[in-house]
């Protein structure tokens, strides 16, 4: 079992570690895209500045270098650019926004805030009269900032969701799979167990006083009810009205007579009648695991108490232990399938009593109190009827 955790831990770790390898790379690539395209814009930026350079230094240009003027000042659809003199009088402006419109006043501010960015161009001219570019990012550009963190989370959600969903379907077979092997163990046990019931019958006409043959009915009674027990695993049981006292008390009575006289096992119920509605034979199998867990842990020896708490809306049941306690991680991994720190046994126990309380009876079962060398606490929380008057 301990190989197995690790390992799986392992896996984990494996799958969490390569999510954010994928994420953080998506991130960084994308940041590096964004970066190069931002380095294209400056560079047009500049193009055009030496442009506007050339084309007032040039007193002559030809035909050919004013078509490729031409083309430079076109091509430039999607950087806003701002060019003032040394004054702040506006020279010329393309690409801005829709809402500054004309007004020369508000393009002057614009552009200071461009300033903010991207430091201004000046253009130095021989007769003094210097001018300033300023420019920003494309409205593509800008957007585009953001979609490094937008798509790494849209990934780190697709893995999430996945990893959510393999867990569920995983969950799912393995619940079929123990209701499947419930079902066929009560299928096992019930051909024996009618052959014995034959052979008692036999043996009681023979001496049928005898008190052997009284226990040995008693145990085939048991047999019976845990054969009826595997068989409702998989389906849905009827939940009747019942005296919750009196199912708790008769789950009691019989535990007591058979664990270690070493354990001081007492019950706490209330005075007054509790009606609930709950499945006597599924309930008391619950009862039953979490009694013979707490032995085990006291090895045989010490304290167990069982108590039952009314409270406005639910029924609290304990089982209270002296026994070795558990750690933060053996408490975590308590009702996991599969997971036992016992020598012997599948460890199922505490997980099919999960299953019974939170599916069949919409409950919660859950380790409220537990100390290494101290004890471990059990609660089970039964809702009770709305109707219910107390």
């Amino acid at each position: 079992m301990k190989k197995r955790s690790i390992f799986t831990r392992f896996n984990n770790w494996f799958i969490f570690s390569l999510m954010t390898l994928v994420v953080v790379t998506i991130v960084i690539a994308s940041t590096m895209v964004i970066n190069y395209l931002l380095k294209e814009e400056i560079k047009r930026v500049n193009i055009l500045v030496n442009a506007i350079k050339f084309q007032q230094e040039e007193v002559t240009p030809s035909l050919e270098v004013q078509e490729l003027l031409l083309s430079i000042y076109s091509s430039n659809n999607t950087i806003p650019v701002i060019i003032l003199d040394e004054k702040d009088h506006l020279i010329v402006y393309k690409n801005l926004p829709a809402e500054i419109g004309d007004d020369a006043e508000k393009i002057v501010v614009l552009a200071k805030k461009m300033a903010n960015n991207h430091p201004p161009i000046e253009i130095k001219f021989s007769n003094g009269n210097n001018q300033f570019v300023y420019y920003d990012n494309s409205v593509i550009l800008n957007n585009l900032r953001y979609s490094p963190f937008l798509l790494g989370f849209i990934v780190l959600c697709y893995f999430l969701f996945s990893f959510w969903f393999l867990r569920t379907v995983k969950k799912t077979d393995e619940g079929y799979l123990w209701a499947g092997l419930a079902k066929e163990t009560a299928h096992q046990i019930g051909t024996p167990l009618s052959s014995m019931i034959g052979w008692i019958e036999i043996m009681k006409l023979e001496n049928p006083d005898s008190d052997g043959i009284a226990e040995m009915e008693k145990d085939i009674e048991r047999l019976k009810t845990i054969s009826e027990r595997f068989s409702k695993i998989g389906s849905v049981p009827e939940l009747n009205d019942m005296n919750f006292n009196q199912t708790i008390s008769d789950n009691y009575n019989y535990l007591k007579t058979r664990i270690s006289t070493k354990v001081q096992f007492t019950l706490l119920l209330p005075s007054h009648l509790i009606l609930l509605p709950h499945n006597k034979i599924l309930l008391s199998w619950v009862i039953e695991n979490l009694v013979k867990n707490a032995v085990d842990a006291m090895k045989g020896a010490g304290t167990l108490q069982m108590s039952v708490l009314e409270k406005t809306k639910t029924i609290l049941i304990e089982v209270k232990d002296s026994g070795s306690g558990m750690t933060k991680y053996q408490a975590q991994n308590a009702f996991k399938p599969g997971y036992s720190t016992k020598k012997r046994g599948w460890g199922l126990g505490l997980s099919l009593a999960q299953r019974v309380i939170q599916e069949y009876h919409k409950g919660d079962i859950r380790i409220s109190q537990t100390e290494i060398g101290k004890g471990t606490t059990f609660r089970i929380i039964i809702k009770k009827k709305e109707t219910d008057s107390h």
